[in-house]
């Protein structure tokens, strides 16, 4: 069956053969040295094409021009010393039977002029971009050569690296700007028909192909429709495609469906959880059908059923699984083996842009090794030293991720946990209808855990007592933590947590104030639920910058609910006392700047987000009875070496408490700990 499988059936383009249907498309993961893709960055890629991946699309976007400052960690094309460093990448890459291609842009206005050599920004008119709120300076003639002429050398670049191909971005970048009535308001023959706002990128193109010759595989990945009553419309969009498949320039279409002006419209082109998923693949298919030509597509496509349907319904020629890859980079190897069960699943928690976008590295949520190639396995080996017997206290993410470590090592693990389900916090989170999907961390290292032969014990509160009978050769505590309020000065008893709204245990009042001491989604998703309850709701912050913690694409559904339903938001605001008056509670409010009381409000109900505090007294118990004291030997955990600390020669077991048992973190710092730990047993 596999054979027949459409998503394994080769796909040739040109004179390329790819392998299978399966590509990750073009994103930045910051993952550069000095703007340059070196060992962590081609690491990231080798990995997937390990995995199977027929075609891996490097950089989002990599700029040709000076006057491109990189936004979010892009690689500077317009560098001669680029070729040897994309050379390593391709050729590592096409040793494991993947191609390589890359896409190429002058970022125009979606990029800030404080980065980089400083240098003025520019688009075709001077249209701001709230997204990055930098004005640009409109084209002037002189730009127009010089800007063509760095596209062609930068693809003379690629060319020498030894790429496949490459594309041009047309998506909120410069090339784009010209197409969109939104961005273009020149007066002069880069504007009006569609001809004229097509006139640059055709210079380009030309230019390109001069560049590289006929053969070399060149693309475009192309917003055909901007949903957006100031932008480009769909009839304009397929007119568009059709242009660049006639003009015999260009040999993809990698179709995009939305704008990128803000937040919120960037969210419904790459949705998040809680949103839909595969939007716009039925409009991508139907610009397959009507243009004739190859079409590439992503957009939350993260499961294998929907990517085998947008290939066997011919709506695609190439799918993009990209964030999937994030989570799995050996998606591809899995469904040949016949394990697709087995592929970790991306969850669409998306604290991968998330963190891009704040400038940072991608990671992901629940694949910790991603980004780590270099010190962390994708996949883990059995040990060839003693099998050990590992006692696991608590199954939230940490400890269902250190059993499961602990199994592919091929130890004897017995994994404890007090309630009748695995999940531990995370069970909780999904418990928000919007969030549901992060249940599938959980259940996939669940399924892991009882296909290694894990023995999980459920409904088992353990005590020091229980772990002594054990004989265990290592202990680790990942019992998490509990709620605290550590926020108010008085009253703090008065206050519910967000936990309570979560679960359930507490219902909301009809006048409530949120206090999030956290700015991190356990508040935000409490917060979502109140609201969307129809309570009267404020929400007071003390940070200057609202939800500190969220990233702009998962801010955009909290905001649009907090929106909808009236919700205040007040920052630069603690709750400082809470007093009974009558029936309701009176919170005084202060300035975090003026450091003085200013207000108060009074309310039904208070709710209290603070992180968490170690549930730990377990681990305190059983301190002083481990051979190490409970002590973690930082060096060797960061580098993965063994932890050899042996302060007490009497001790029987090892131990160690990960996750939120040791501070209130995330999921990603929980899964961390426990992979960096266990590997290595």
């Amino acid at each position: 069956m596999r054979a027949n499988d459409p998503l394994l059936q080769p796909y040739t383009i040109k004179h390329l053969t790819l392998r299978n249907r399966i590509m990750s498309t073009a994103h930045e993961p910051n993952y550069h040295e000095d703007g340059m893709p070196k060992d962590r960055y081609r690491l990231y890629h080798v990995e997937k094409a390990k995995g199977g991946i027929a075609l891996t699309m490097t950089a989002g976007s990599a700029v040709v021009s000076r006057d491109s400052p990189p936004a979010f960690g892009n690689l500077l094309a317009y560098k001669d010393e680029i070729v040897p460093w994309l050379r390593k990448l391709a050729d590592e890459c096409h040793e494991h039977g993947a191609a390589v291609m890359i896409q190429l842009t002058h970022l125009g206005r979606r990029t800030n002029w404080n980065k980089g050599d400083w240098l003025p920004i520019l688009s075709p008119s001077p249209v701001r971009e709230p997204a990055h709120r930098a004005f640009p300076k409109e084209m002037e003639d002189w730009d127009f050569d010089r800007i063509i002429a760095d596209y062609a050398a930068a693809a003379q670049r690629m060319k020498a690296a030894g790429l496949d191909g490459f594309e041009f971005e047309c998506y909120g970048h410069l090339m784009d700007a010209f197409w969109s009535p939104a961005t273009n308001l020149r007066t002069d023959d880069y504007n009006g028909s569609i001809d004229n706002r097509l006139r640059f990128t055709m210079r380009v193109l030309e230019a390109v192909r001069k560049a590289v010759g006929p053969d070399f595989i060149v693309g475009c990945r192309l917003v055909a429709d901007e949903d957006w009553d100031k932008g480009l419309s769909k009839q304009e969009g397929l007119e568009i495609c059709h242009k660049l498949k006639n003009s015999g320039l260009v040999d993809f279409l990698n179709i995009i469906r939305g704008h990128i002006e803000h937040d919120a419209p960037l969210a419904r082109v790459i949705p998040v959880m809680g949103m839909q998923a595969s939007p716009h693949l039925n409009f991508a298919g139907e610009v397959r059908a009507l243009t004739r030509f190859p079409v590439f597509h992503a957009a939350r496509i993260n499961d294998v059923a929907t990517a085998r349907h947008a290939v066997a319904e011919g709506k695609l020629d190439m799918v993009g699984m990209t964030r999937a890859h994030i989570a799995d980079p050996h998606i591809v190897k899995k469904i040949a083996e016949g394990r697709e069960s087995e592929i970790r699943p991306c969850v669409g928690a998306t604290y991968c842009l998330d963190r891009l976008y704040e400038g940072y590295d991608t990671l992901c949520i629940h694949n910790p090794a991603t980004g780590r190639e270099a010190s962390l396995p994708q996949v883990v080996t059995r040990t060839t030293g003693k099998r050990r017997k590992i006692a696991i206290i608590g199954a939230g993410p940490a400890g269902l991720e250190a059993a499961r470590v602990s199994g592919e090592r091929g130890h004897e693990v017995i994994l404890f946990e007090a309630s009748g389900n695995p999940g531990g916090q995370i069970r909780l989170a999904s418990q928000a209808r919007r969030r549901r999907e992060l249940i599938g961390i959980a259940d996939w290292r669940a399924e892991q855990c009882e296909r290694l032969g894990v023995s999980v014990k459920y409904n088992h509160f353990v005590e020091a007592a229980d772990v002594r009978s054990l004989d265990a050769d290592i202990v680790i505590v990942a019992t998490g933590g509990l709620p605290q309020n550590m926020a108010i000065e008085e009253g703090a008893d008065l206050a519910v947590s967000s936990w309570d709204i979560l679960s359930g245990d507490v219902k909301p009042a009809e006048d409530v104030l949120v206090f999030d001491d956290n700015g991190a989604h356990p508040g935000m998703a409490a917060a979502e639920l109140i609201a969307e309850t129809g309570s009267t709701l404020e929400i007071a912050s003390p940070e200057r910058i609202f939800a500190a913690e969220i990233g702009g694409l998962n801010l955009v559904p909290y905001m649009q609910a907090f929106t909808r339903r009236n919700v205040r938001i007040t920052t630069m605001t603690r709750v400082r006392t809470l007093k009974r008056q009558g029936n309701k509670i009176l919170a005084t409010l202060w300035n975090t700047y003026g450091e003085a009381d200013y207000s108060t409000r009074l309310v039904d109900q208070v709710v209290i987000e603070n992180g968490t505090s170690p549930l730990a007294d377990l681990y305190f118990d059983l301190k002083e009875e481990s051979s190490n004291r409970g002590e973690l030997d930082h060096e060797a955990f960061v580098v993965a070496r063994p932890q050899a600390i042996r302060t007490n020669p009497s001790g029987k077991f090892q131990l160690f408490r990960i996750g939120d048992a040791v501070a209130s973190r995330n999921i990603h710092a929980a899964i961390y700990d426990a992979l960096r730990l266990c590997r290595v047993f």
